[in-house]
């Protein structure tokens, strides 16, 4: 897989990433979310979220509430159904997939549900989000799964640590 690299390079300046959104957490620079979202731009411009589907493959989003109620009508499941087949609660009480990969992945690595997925599907990386410094720890995370989000750490680490 071409995007390999991204999470390659990212894993090997874990620790320069890391470092760098703890100083852009202390300082708080104004351009920060400018950056991210033309950074996020740019690689999304390149990257195929279908052609990869690593977020699918390996982690679950938080199912809120809304998502639920909106996800069972359109398959036709009351909503403890749904939640009964398809969800857990994690350590921190939030609603989570059972198993990985998403059961709603086809076998093509398109979303079976994707025009009622849930909200955090939508925004994920979460990389062109506003007050950016408020999810930079979740930020690094995703460089592991995501190599969008792989890439922009670290065109991101680089420009603020120039």
């Amino acid at each position: 897989m071409e995007y390999e690299s991204h999470l390659e390079r990212a894993a090997e300046k874990k620790e320069e990433i890391a470092n760098c959104f703890k100083r852009l957490k202390k300082k708080r620079p104004k351009n920060l979310d400018v950056v991210f979202h033309e950074l996020h731009n740019e690689a999304f411009e390149e990257i195929n979220c279908i052609a990869c589907a690593n977020c699918c493959k390996t982690t679950s989003p938080i199912f809120r509430a809304v998502d639920i109620k909106r996800i069972s009508k359109k398959i036709r499941l009351s909503e403890r159904e749904f939640e009964t087949m398809y969800l857990k609660n994690d350590d921190d009480g939030d609603w989570v997939l059972k198993v990985a990969p998403c059961p709603f992945l086809g076998s093509d690595n398109n979303c079976n549900i994707y025009d009622f997925r849930p909200q955090a599907c939508r925004e994920y990386p979460h990389t062109n989000r506003k007050r950016m410094v408020q999810i930079l720890d979740l930020t690094l995370k995703n460089t592991e799964i995501c190599p969008a989000a792989a890439r922009i750490s670290v065109e991101v680490a680089e420009k603020f640590t120039r």
